[in-house]
């Protein structure tokens, strides 16, 4: 049985679920709220498929720091989404990524859940990096960004 990491940070945005959607499912809009945004520069994208559909993926090729890499849409519900996220580097690794949109009230709390299977190499990373402070700040920036994006809209 698979040994999972995961890491998840929420967020009240004053705004109906469908409003928020398209900015998750179209990764052209990632760039507005990506706390990996301004990483590098120079970085590199390359979008394929539908935006806001199944399949549709975002693929980005930049320096060290933002590394390389391919997101891709695997499940779209108008209470979630659902991203098939594979590094290349720094280091390989595959992880899946859910956002899950729940009513509250005229608001809507946004779940950032990142799932990556626990291998040799995170094992040793984990052991001088807390993963889930570590990755969890960046998930919190995102959510501030994207609530900064949605209810300024």
């Amino acid at each position: 049985m698979t040994e999972y990491g995961i890491v998840e940070r929420s967020i009240v945005i004053d705004a109906p679920a469908d409003r928020i959607l398209p900015h998750l499912t179209d990764f052209h809009r990632w760039v507005s709220w990506s706390p990996w945004e301004g990483t590098d520069a120079e970085l590199k994208r390359t979008y394929a498929g539908t935006d806001g559909t199944v399949g549709a993926s975002y693929e980005w090729d930049g320096n060290r720091k933002a590394g390389a890499g391919t997101m891709t849409a695997t499940s779209i519900a108008p209470d979630s989404f659902d991203v098939a996220l594979a590094f290349t580097r720094p280091f390989k690794s595959q992880s899946l990524v859910h956002f899950a949109l729940e009513p509250a009230g005229a608001s809507t709390n946004v779940v950032w859940t990142l799932k990556s299977p626990k291998t040799a190499m995170s094992r040793i990373v984990g052991l001088v990096m807390n993963m889930d402070k570590a990755i969890g700040t960046d998930l919190d920036k995102g959510l501030a960004s994207l609530k900064r994006v949605v209810e300024t809209a």
